[in-house]
């Protein structure tokens, strides 16, 4: 076959495919520009030594001035580049590698960058390797919310003293704003502050299913938490958001509740435990929370048990436990990119009620509203991928597949053809 022939037979690209190439080229102009801006400053101060100026912050802020004045951006962009392109050049260079290949786009790199600033240095060389395979593999929100969660696994062991450092500087500040308008301020613990704006936001809900109520989400979310933290009572509500209480789900691993208590030892080793829509935890604020009151919702899990469940097609709103399950299996919107919390999703039958589809984890998963219209009127098809744990195939209508896994895994059980059951 000649190359005429060849190239007839290539597919053509469409819009999407041209908008891809460019990107892809926006990400090696940026691998290049980091470098030449590096450049510029290793210049600078190399010219500064030789003329006898050891002002190295001096030097370094008239680079910054050169550049902003060169690129007509702000000097504090200017400085953010320049903090970024010492980064990648001089301690990062697989990264710079990576994005000056296209395989990852240059936000990618931001993040990368901005977290693994935050970890010990000795951690590093550990997980950058890691890092740049999910940057590689995954959409920007999707590779942040991993990442985090990578980190914070390898940090695990220091958690609970760094989480009660933190927790000494915890206060409230208001700040001033416009219009006789102010912003409050809360620093505290994050399982706290997801109660606070879950519990805000169910009450506010509650209220706005009356057909008099003209305010919005927000607005109302607002009033209720004025109405909490000033009255201390909310007696002037309707009765169906009076009766609102918190609740947050604590995901727990069941060895490390029997992990030794000691500090040295607690939780090495052993995935951490984690709050949905906050994330990992000390392992001691974990154990708090498994032994309080029904309003945290507790699920231990163990590498060696589990259970699948489905009621088929007897029922088609999945029962209380089982949508629980869906929604803490998948943590998110399992549309491809999408963060919003499994918590504000719907379940969605996959392959739809109306054509069969049963009310199990096997065809369940939970969607936000938007991306649930997309699935539905959008041109798009959506399956579950067999034997996956939950993983959604997306197949645009253009026909790319998207494939989105969900945040945790559960045991599967399969029957035994080798021997009779054992009852």
């Amino acid at each position: 076959m000649d190359d005429d022939a060849e190239w007839e037979g290539a597919p053509i690209p469409d819009a999407l495919d041209r908008v891809v190439e460019v990107a892809d080229m926006m990400a090696v102009f940026a691998a290049q520009r980091l470098l030449q801006v590096n450049a510029m400053r290793r210049e600078a101060l190399e010219d500064a030594a030789v003329h006898g100026r050891a002002l190295t912050e001096v030097i370094e802020r008239g680079v910054r001035l050169e550049l902003a004045a060169g690129l007509r951006i702000t000097e504090h962009a200017a400085g953010e580049m320049i903090a970024q392109a010492a980064a990648l050049v001089e301690r990062y260079p697989a990264v710079l590698d990576s994005l000056g290949g296209a395989r990852m786009t240059e936000r990618h790199a931001e993040i990368l960058v901005d977290l693994m600033e935050e970890v010990e240095p000795e951690l590093r060389g550990e997980l950058v390797p890691q890092a740049i395979r999910l940057a590689e593999h995954h959409p920007v929100g999707s590779f942040r919310r991993k990442l985090r969660r990578l980190i914070d696994t390898v940090r695990s062991v220091t958690l609970a003293e760094r989480h009660e450092e933190a927790l000494a500087r915890r206060r409230i500040v208001v700040e001033p704003a416009e219009d006789a308008m102010a912003w409050l301020h809360a620093y505290l613990p994050a399982v706290e502050a997801q109660a606070i704006f879950g519990r805000a936001t169910a009450m506010a809900k509650a209220i706005m299913t009356s057909d008099e109520e003209t305010r919005s989400l927000d607005q109302v979310r607002t009033d209720v938490l004025c109405d909490l933290l000033i009255d201390g009572d909310t007696a002037s509500l309707a009765g169906d958001a009076r009766g609102i209480r918190a609740s947050v789900v604590v995901t727990v691993p069941a060895l490390a509740l029997l992990a030794a208590d000691d500090r040295e030892r607690d939780g090495a080793g052993l995935a951490p435990a984690s709050v949905e829509g906050v994330g990992p935890i000390p392992l001691q604020r974990a154990r708090e929370l498994c032994g309080g009151d029904g309003g945290w919702m507790r699920i231990l899990t163990h590498p060696e048990s589990g259970a699948v469940l489905s009621v088929g097609r007897e029922l088609y709103r999945p029962p209380a436990a089982l949508a629980r399950l869906v929604k803490w299996r998948a943590d998110r919107c399992m549309a491809p990119g999408c963060g919003m919390p499994a918590s504000r999703c719907e379940i969605d039958h996959t392959l739809a009620w109306v054509d069969g589809g049963a009310t199990g984890l096997d065809n369940l998963a939970p969607i936000c509203r938007g991306h649930h219209r997309v699935k539905h009127h959008g041109g798009w098809r959506v399956r579950q991928v067999p034997d996956s744990g939950g993983a959604v195939e997306w197949t645009s209508p253009a026909g790319r597949e998207y494939t989105v896994k969900p945040e945790r895994r559960y045991p599967m059980f399969h029957p035994s053809a080798a021997a009779d059951a054992p009852f």
